[in-house]
């Protein structure tokens, strides 16, 4: 019996759902069925709480042995080979570095604010780029406009990207009641921003420029939202 179907017979025995052992383990359903159909393993953090949830050693959830198999063995010079079994169970390989499925809540929001801070980066960067290669290094305009697109692009692809890899999981009452102030506050920023494009386009009549300002706004309500995430991060670990 493989890794998988033990931990399939073990949930009947415990007579649970997979949305049951999702619950208690912080994971997504998808990710539970994984394990048991073998096509993917635990990761390190979840093993003591799977061996808690199904009241069982991490040796008899690893070799499907009883402890008293084990000492039987033991006694017959019959070792478990550790480095073989640490490989299999506790390494992840690189398809699963992005797989958002098999990943708890806190690293899916570590990796949010990742990807959210360096795309900022690149906003800044790309701001950065097309006031000094303009103004200053006096570069062909269309060239800078191009590169300036393509920066942006860059950062908006990589966090859309990540949010719709993003599986659906039940937020609390803290993580609702943050997304509506988030919501409220880049829906003051977007209001002020719409009034300040329209403000300068018709003042500077530069309407082939200011539409930079909606990429502001973008920025700023990314900086509001990985705020938060900071923030709540602070938290987690207090």
């Amino acid at each position: 019996m493989n890794l998988g179907e033990r931990l399939l017979e073990l949930r009947k025995i415990k007579n649970l759902t997979q949305d049951d052992v999702a619950e208690k383990l912080n994971v997504t359903r998808q990710t539970v069925s994984k394990w048991e159909t073998n096509q993917s393993t635990p990761d390190f953090d979840k093993i003591v709480p799977l061996c808690e949830l199904y009241e069982i050693t991490p040796d008899e959830l690893l070799t499907g042995k009883k402890q008293e198999q084990r000492k039987e063995d033991n006694e017959s010079n019959e070792q478990l080979n550790w480095e073989e079994a640490k490989k299999h169970l506790f390494t992840r390989g690189k398809d699963d570095e992005n797989n958002y499925e098999n990943m708890t809540k806190e690293q899916i929001k570590r990796k949010s604010a990742e990807i959210v801070s360096s795309s900022i980066l690149i906003f800044f960067i790309a701001i950065a780029y097309a006031g000094i290669g303009t103004t200053v290094m006096m570069w062909n305009p269309v060239f800078v406009g191009c590169t300036f697109l393509i920066l942006i692009g860059w950062g908006v692809t990589r966090i859309v990207k990540h949010y719709m890899a993003i599986p659906k999981l039940k937020k609390t009452e803290k993580e609702e009641r943050q997304d509506k102030i988030i919501k409220q506050i880049n829906d003051i920023v977007g209001g002020i921003g719409v009034a300040i494009y329209f403000i300068v386009s018709f003042t500077t009549m530069a309407w082939h420029i200011t539409w930079v300002i909606f990429i502001i706004i973008g920025l700023i309500e990314q900086i509001v939202k990985l705020i938060y995430m900071l923030k709540e991060e602070e938290e987690n670990e207090k």
